[in-house]
């Protein structure tokens, strides 16, 4: 990342993250268009979103890290591995990003383009559930740059795919995605009364995962 100017790893974060939550948004109303049965409607939804993960992180991984994640760049801070300002430029960008990504699904599909979603998604089930896929999805990414950082696209690409069906909340694990979603009244949608939960949720469980795996991987130390 060091070869990159701050302005073009602030594109590649807008860009990967607007492309990701345009994956989400427009399979989910594919999806729901293709088939009544819910269950075919959130694979159509989940095999796209895990599929574009591989290829963001890999393509755009070099420039900015591809995080595409505020809870990520929130851990890579903790980890002195971003300046406080730098972090938050991250952040903006990923959240002005992938509200592009819904509308631009909207444009494509021909919906209205600016909506606000209705789609209730709250409660003590739904918030475990990101705590525990945010954690899951750090755990990926902190053990993958350990011990083989070449498969970090894969891991997390896959790790999202399986937990869209493990979670209550289908794995949103991403306050940009979240904040994204929240204006849109799709397939993909969450209420914005909702997102300070999910939000929460995701900061608690990627602090968790740190927390864990810093100990966890520092195999060099005696238990």
């Amino acid at each position: 990342m060091a070869d990159f100017t701050l302005s073009r790893r602030l594109t590649a974060e807008a860009l990967g993250t607007a492309m990701l939550v345009g994956t989400v948004v427009g399979s989910g109303i594919m999806a729901d268009r293709l088939s009544d049965d819910v269950a075919v409607s959130l694979l159509g939804n989940t095999i796209p979103t895990g599929a574009i993960l591989v290829v963001l992180i890999t393509i755009l991984g070099p420039i900015s890290g591809a995080h595409f994640n505020p809870a990520v760049t929130f851990v890579f801070w903790l980890r002195k591995e971003l300046t406080l300002g730098i972090g938050l430029a991250y952040i903006l960008v990923q959240v002005l990003g992938g509200i592009c990504g819904s509308l631009i699904a909207h444009i494509m599909f021909e919906l209205p383009v600016w909506q606000a979603s209705t789609t209730v998604r709250t409660g003590g089930a739904q918030w475990t559930a990101e705590v525990v896929a945010t954690f899951g999805l750090l755990a990926s990414i902190l053990a993958g740059i350990k011990f083989r950082e070449a498969a970090v696209p894969w891991l997390v690409g896959l790790y999202i795919t399986a937990a869209y069906w493990f979670t209550a909340s289908t794995s949103f694990a991403n306050p940009a995605v979240a904040i994204s979603r929240a204006f849109t009244d799709t397939f993909a949608g969450i209420r914005p009364i909702d997102l300070p939960g999910f939000i929460v949720a995701e900061f608690a469980g990627a602090a968790l995962a740190l927390l864990v795996f810093s100990w966890l991987l520092k195999s060099n130390e005696r238990s």
